[in-house]
């Protein structure tokens, strides 16, 4: 089954520098969104264990709902990298039709 390309990738592919920036800018919002996610997460839920209603009246509850929305927070920027990576890759590998 063909998938029509959308019309953000046939934008990307028709300007390449358009899509290494958006790139290269969503790889850097990746690591920072992402950047000690995985630790400070790992901190919540031990304090949310060891502490239990305590811990959800100090907001660590919220504070697990954050990180869980900063980590999907991340993986949208890493989707926008990929989507920008295979404009490029597919504009390189396919010069004929420029």
């Amino acid at each position: 089954m063909a998938v029509a390309d959308s019309r953000l990738f046939r934008l990307l592919l028709r300007h390449w520098w358009l899509a290494l920036l958006v790139m290269g800018i969503s790889f850097v919002l990746f690591g920072i969104a992402s950047l000690n996610l995985l630790a400070v997460l790992q901190a919540n839920l031990r304090f949310l264990l060891e502490h239990g209603a305590d811990a959800v009246r100090e907001g660590a509850l919220q504070q697990l709902l954050e990180l869980v929305a900063y980590g999907y927070g991340a993986a949208a920027f890493y989707v926008v990298f990929k989507v920008c990576e295979k404009a490029l890759v597919t504009r390189i590998t396919h010069r004929n039709e420029d």
